[in-house]
């Protein structure tokens, strides 16, 4: 069996089982789900463009997963900050 071959069958089951429920979870859901979701969708999609540089066999693709799963990281620490105050819409009890 050909490498390539192996390569686009596992992109395509990351396509199919890794982004399309996270999808689902960014779209719909409360906060913390969405948060949830556009994690699992960056993993994937940096799984996804690593197999594509494979099957392509050009090692510079890979520039993009990187810095992708670098910014990743950051959004998430963004986006965690800003959901913090209410999250999930529940009221923060302060203490008297």
């Amino acid at each position: 069996m050909d490498v390539t071959i192996v390569w686009s069958a596992a992109t395509l089951a990351l396509l199919l089982f890794g982004v399309a429920p996270s999808l689902f979870l960014a779209a719909r859901g409360s906060n913390v789900q969405r948060l949830v979701g556009l994690q699992l969708l960056t993993g994937s999609g940096v799984m996804v463009l690593i197999g594509l540089s494979i099957i392509a066999g050009q090692s510079s693709y890979l520039i993009v997963p990187l810095a992708l799963a670098a910014l990743a990281a950051t959004g998430t620490l963004v986006y965690t900050r800003l959901l913090k105050p209410g999250i999930d819409g529940q009221q923060t009890v302060e203490e008297e």
